[in-house]
């Protein structure tokens, strides 16, 4: 639950919270240099209201930081990493960490600063992905001489790649292509980490 000073907020307070969050996530990803005040048109909500929650630009930027973070170890733990079989784990953790960065990618990208809360959750969802490929590793599905850290960040790096990969200015001429399946994409995802692109045996 959101929370102000530390303390959580009433139910009415929360809905709000909640949509200046989800317009902030709107109206930066299409403009970065955004003002509140058309993050609080966007939210249908007053000026003072965006103020009231929030200090300043940079507060509302690092709570929406830290409820993507929030919704991304959701995903993670949703993909049951400690009890799933651990390629049924990764696969649907992959797929629903593409559903949430599709959905939060200014506050999941460069250009949202971290806040502190937002880089601890990072951090842990970072742990546990690393458990979960330790998982894998002892079931003999990941070399057991492999860098689980360096694993990791491939990993990471293909999911970034599926996501953001190519996206240059001849593209920005063509029609924008249909989004693929999160499911399909995880899947090609997980088949490159663990097989690579070499030709595959036929035996």
């Amino acid at each position: 639950m959101s929370k102000t000073a530390g303390r959580p907020l009433r139910a009415d307070a929360e809905r709000s919270v909640r949509a200046i969050l989800a317009a902030a996530e709107q109206v930066l990803a299409e403009n970065p240099a955004a003002s509140m005040e058309q993050v609080a048109e966007a939210a249908g909500v007053t000026r003072t209201t965006v103020h009231r929650r929030f200090a300043n630009r940079q507060a509302l930027v690092d709570a929406l930081a830290a409820e993507a973070a929030l919704k991304l170890a959701e995903a993670v733990e949703d993909g049951h990493p400690e009890t799933a079989p651990p390629l049924v784990a990764l696969h649907r953790a992959t797929a629903n960490v593409l559903r949430v960065k599709g959905a939060w990618g200014f506050a999941l990208g460069p250009a949202a600063a971290q806040s502190e809360q937002a880089a601890r959750t990072h951090e842990e969802i970072a742990h546990r992905c690393t458990e979960l490929l330790g998982r894998m590793q002892a079931e003999g599905v990941i070399a057991q001489d492999a860098d689980l850290e360096w694993v990791r960040r491939v990993l990471y790096a293909l999911i970034s790649e599926a996501l953001h990969g190519g996206a240059d200015a001849a593209d920005s001429r063509r029609e924008p292509a249909p989004d693929p399946d999160p499911d399909a994409l995880a899947a090609r995802i997980i088949d490159t980490l663990l097989h690579g692109v070499g030709p595959r045996s036929s035996s």
